[in-house]
């Protein structure tokens, strides 16, 4: 067995497998079983209980952490005019149209965290499908990245400050980070709340049954810690 498995395995048994634990406890264990040398990141994984082959029952939302990430945020904005001087205003990393467009065409460029587009600028942006998308940065407006000018300052603020946007993949979970090992317990706790509320307040049309299964945290290659479901969601009551 390698060093890395050893210390996975050592990890793994302070964790007790049939027991469901609290959020606050489940925080607590997973600094405690983060055994990188590096600031692992603190994961919430979510079985739901809807078909992702159903258009109506689409799990897509962004939630705003209050204790953001942990991480320096990149934020590139598309647009001209107007907008793109109240984007540089805002602080926005990058502001551009054609030229920043060309350069994600041409180079396959993406040095940044975060695009957001004005609505005028979509019909340019919308070329950069397959590069974006498969990337997960195309400006979408149920993730609040396209937005008239007046709201760019804002929503340049919400990226920088902890902006995640979290969806369904096609086995009906959802991968999304909460912090950083680093972070205080009570900065953890209230991430995690803010995101299981945002995923309550993103319940599908189309969802019947139990739509949250099964939640689990867990660090950078660390254990899984299953979460008391019923404590879980309560965080957002």
């Amino acid at each position: 067995m390698t060093e890395h498995g050893k210390k996975y395995e050592e990890a793994a048994k302070l964790v007790e497998r049939d027991r469901a634990y609290s959020p606050a406890e489940a925080i607590d264990l997973a600094k405690k079983t983060s055994y990188v040398k590096f600031d692992a990141t603190v994961e919430l994984h979510l079985r739901m209980g809807v078909d992702p082959r159903h258009a109506d029952q689409q799990v897509r939302s962004v939630a705003i952490l209050p204790n953001g990430l942990g991480k320096q945020v990149r934020v590139l904005v598309f647009a001209q005019g107007e907008a793109a001087r109240l984007a540089e205003e805002a602080g926005a990393d990058y502001v551009g149209s054609d030229e920043l467009i060309k350069k994600i065409a041409d180079e396959s460029w993406r040095d940044f965290d975060v695009a957001i587009a004005t609505p005028d600028m979509m019909g340019k942006v919308g070329r950069l499908g397959r590069v974006l998308g498969r990337a997960g940065l195309m400006p979408n407006p149920k993730s609040g990245t396209i937005v008239q000018a007046a709201d760019l300052p804002r929503a340049i603020r919400d990226a920088r400050k902890g902006r995640v946007e979290f969806r369904l993949d096609r086995t009906a979970l959802i991968h999304v980070p909460i912090g950083k090992v680093s972070f205080g317990e009570d900065q953890l706790l209230e991430n995690l709340t803010a995101l299981v509320d945002a995923v309550q307040k993103a319940k599908p049309s189309g969802a019947r049954g139990q739509y949250v299964r099964a939640a689990t945290l867990t660090t950078t290659m660390g254990p899984g810690i299953r979460l008391d479901l019923p404590a879980t969601l309560a965080l957002a009551a």
